[in-house]
This record gives structure tokens, sequence and C-alpha cells, in this order.
């Protein structure tokens, strides 16, 4: 890969840098986050149509610049060093790329000029609590093969056909069209967008397959509630639908259970967003850093700088060292997916995994060290230090966490067989082969289940293995070899 970035991506990022510095200090974000939007819409409105933010990666065919995932990735950056509240990650990062990759040829050319010029905004529900699921991000929770995009174990974390989750039926008292039933507690930006793209399952369980669908704010039987969130720089809603009518995004393919063209999307719009998330979750971390940096220079203790004493300096070091390492993956993650290849991209779907759990960690660590650097000021509300420290912690919980992030990637590179993957995959969540359930390569019990070989406890109702008694603590003994599988 070429690390050095062209005059025009430098170009975008200084001129986001400019405006940002002169139109969202930490207190035009406080009062932005309690407008009924969640967010600017003056500033909003001159980003999209000065510098064309939600359009910057889509076709120049639909009035977008027609830039890439890096470019993205480079802005996101800078709307993350300034925890920026908008709809540009619900809009432009998740709906538009699906909108793009799925619809129709009219639906194309209705939405996505609208979207690049800022007149709309859509918003992604995902039922259950489950968009890093849906994207791709990290292993179904219940054993699925989430790798696999074959019938009702494509659309788990979209109901499955069962109770819950939204349901969709098609529209018999008009013949055309579908009606939508159920509800989606997470929806990032959805009390304001004006388009929600909804997954939902069609077909009952045994021929279910996900489809996305297109539901205007204004929908009868739609009720929006905005959430109180932890992070208010990213607002969230409660969305209900309630016989909701509905018009379906793309094609519907018929259900023969051989693939499904929604969830594979929406893996392919993942990889993409693991590398924009990663992105802007650096730029946090690195103002984190920056301003951390700026108050111990300031602040003195005992007639000196407190950022003098060598405990400081090591502190910062290593958040420093985090910063830089999980920019270097950041890039290397949104060039990867810039190279295309869609859901098929390995390369960029591991890259993509692993610098989003880089990312996260050092904006963890780099706002944790923020509050306690700067003291008893930092834990105020009306110091701007709490604002990091609430979205490292929402972004950890929304897109995370990290463990399930690596332990994707590896699973996509790989690293495990599908019935080594723990603690989310193989049998009921157990792990799925003989290692795995405690038993060793010779026939020796020495655990039960994944916690048990984590743990070596002993199996009470287990004989030992030809290999040697079982030691006091539940490992093999000494005359037996031990087997330890952790992910």
């Amino acid at each position: 890969m070429d690390a050095a970035f062209t005059e025009e991506q430098d170009e975008i990022r200084r001129t986001l840098r400019t405006l940002l510095r002169e139109r969202c200090g930490p207190d035009e974000v406080k009062a932005a986050v309690h407008a009924a939007p969640g967010y600017d819409e003056a500033l909003w409105r001159q980003l999209a149509r000065t510098l064309g933010l939600p359009g910057l990666a889509l076709p120049a065919a639909y009035g977008g610049v027609g830039c890439g995932v890096t470019e993205l990735a480079l802005a996101c950056e800078e709307t993350g060093r300034v925890l920026l509240p908008s709809p540009l990650l619900a809009t432009a990062v998740f709906a538009a790329p699906l909108v793009a990759a799925l619809g129709t040829e009219e639906q194309r050319a209705e939405l996505l000029p609208r979207i690049a010029e800022g007149a709309l905004t859509a918003a992604l529900a995902v039922p259950g609590r489950a968009l890093p699921e849906a994207l791709g991000l990290v292993g179904a929770r219940d054993g699925a093969r989430d790798d696999v995009w074959d019938g009702a174990q494509a659309g788990s974390w979209a109901g499955g056909g069962r109770a819950g989750g939204v349901q969709a039926r098609p529209d018999r008292d008009e013949g055309t069209g579908w009606r939508l039933y159920g509800q989606v507690e997470q929806v990032l930006g959805g009390h304001s967008a004006e388009l929600l793209l909804v997954a939902a399952r069609a077909g009952g369980y045994a021929r279910g397959r996900t489809l996305l669908f297109l539901v205007p704010a204004e929908a009868d039987g739609l009720v929006r509630t905005r959430l109180t969130a932890l992070d208010a720089t990213r607002p969230q809603a409660r969305v209900e639908l309630r016989d909701v009518p509905a018009e379906l995004l793309g094609v519907d393919g018929g259900g023969s259970g051989s693939g499904d063209e929604a969830a594979e999307a929406l893996a392919a719009v993942g990889t993409a967003a693991a590398a924009v998330l990663a992105a802007e979750a650096v730029g946090a971390a690195d103002a984190a850093l920056a301003r951390t940096v700026d108050y111990v220079r300031a602040r003195e203790q005992f007639g000196r700088p407190i950022g003098s004493f060598q405990a400081v300096k090591h502190r910062l070091a290593d958040v420093y060292v985090a910063v830089q390492a999980a920019r270097s993956a950041a890039y290397y993650a949104a060039w990867a997916a810039a190279q295309g290849g869609g859901a098929e991209n390995t390369e960029a779907a591991v890259a993509g995994g692993l610098a989003l759990a880089q990312a996260l960690e050092a904006q963890r660590t780099a706002a944790a060290e923020a509050v306690q650097l700067h003291g008893g000021i930092g834990f105020t509300w009306e110091h701007e230090a709490h604002l990091y420290f609430k979205r490292a912690a929402s972004d950890e919980l929304l897109f995370g966490p990290v463990h399930r992030l690596r332990a994707r990637a590896a699973e996509r590179e790989g690293l495990f067989g599908a019935a080594d993957r723990a603690p989310y995959g193989g049998h009921d969540g157990r792990g799925g082969n003989d290692v795995h359930r405690g038993r060793d390569a010779n026939g020796g019990r020495d655990a039960q289940g994944v916690q048990g070989a984590h743990a070596g406890q002993g199996r009470p109702d287990g004989p030992d293995g030809p290999d040697g008694p079982d030691g006091p603590d539940g490992r093999d003994g000494p005359d037996g070899p031990r087997k330890a599988v952790a992910v």
C-alpha cells in the first residue's frame, strides 16, 4: 500500500479540521445535543453543501463526491476529534451504502442525490441490539454459523422467524408493498432520521430470509422515542412498528434459502464501517491525549508543572504509543476496504475488525487517563473530559466488545475451526470438539466445557485418561499431557 495521502485527501482533512475547530467547541457540542434532532442542523447543512460530507463516498452519478472509504475515514477522524453530533455515521456510513448496494435504479436515483446534498437523513434499524452482529463485526451469540449466510441462521439476529425482532408480511389489502410489525431498541439517530432502513424477517422460520425495508418518518403506525443515552453525542431511539407500510429495498429473490443478499450487503458495509469507526475513535483518542498534554504542561504542583513528573510522562507516553498504533491500523483497514471485494474481501474484514478493536482500546485508555490526570476538575460536568470518556464507553458497548471483535477476526482468518470458537461458537456456546469440551487429544478428560478448559476444574464424573491421573486442581497429572485452547 502507499502510505502517503494525496493532496486531495490532505485538503479534505485540513479544511474539515479548520471548520470544526471554529464551529464545534465543547460548549457548542453540549448545546447541540440538547436540540430536538440531537445535532446542530445549521452546521450539518454547511458540512453537506460546502464540503459534500454526506456524499463523500457516493458515486458522482448520484450527486456524490466520488471518493471512497479512505476519504470518509479521514473525515470521520476529524469529526471524532471534536465529538461532532451529526447524522453522518447513520446516514453516510450505514444507510447510504446499503441503498447503493441493494436498491433498484429508481430507488437509488430518488434517494442517493438527496442524501448526498444533505436534504435526507437516514438510519439503520437492526433488531435486538445486534448492530455489530448484523454488520459482521462480531460473531453470533447463539453459536450459529454466522460465517454462512443461509436460511434462518443468516438472520438470527433479526428475529429468525421466532418471536421478537421485526416481522414482515406482504400487504394483502393493497396487493403490493409490505407491512412491518415489531420493535427495535437502539437506532442511532432514529428519532430524527427522515428515512429508516429496517431489517426484518419474512417468510417464517423454515424458509425465512432477512430483508431491508424503507420506512419514511411520517409512516402510519411508526412510533419513535428518543432514549437517554450514555453518550449524548450519539443520540439513540426506540422504534416501534405497528403494522407499518414499508417499501422493500431492492428486489426479493423469493427466499429460496440459498443466499441472503441483505445479510451479505450488511457484512460488506460492516467491513468499511469498521475502518471508519476505527478512524473516528482514533480522532477522539488523539484529541483527549492532546488536551491532557496541554493541561499537565500548565498545571503546577510543588512549584513545577505536573507534566514534568516522570510517572506522568510514562503514562502519557503509553497513551501516545497506543494512539499511533491504532491510527496506523485504521489507515491500513481503510486502504484495504477501498480495494473493493465487498464481503468476500477477507483481508479488509480482518483488518477492519482488528483496527476497530485496537482503536477502541486506545480511545478507552486515552479517555481514562484524561479524566485521571485532569484531577478533580476532570470529574466535573463542566469539563469536557467526561465527553470523551462517555464516547469511549459507548462505542465499545455499541460496536464491540473488543474481545469479540478480535475473536471474529480470528475466525475470518481461519485461526480456529468452527467448533473451536469461544465463548459464543461451537455447540450451544460450549465449543464443539473434544479438546474444547475438556478431553485431551489422547482421551483423558481434564475439564468440562469452555469454562472448565480454561479454569482446569476436574470433571467429577469423568474417568482418568490413559495417560495419567488427574492432578489435584483438575489438570492432567505429571504423566499426562495438557491441552489448552483460548481465544
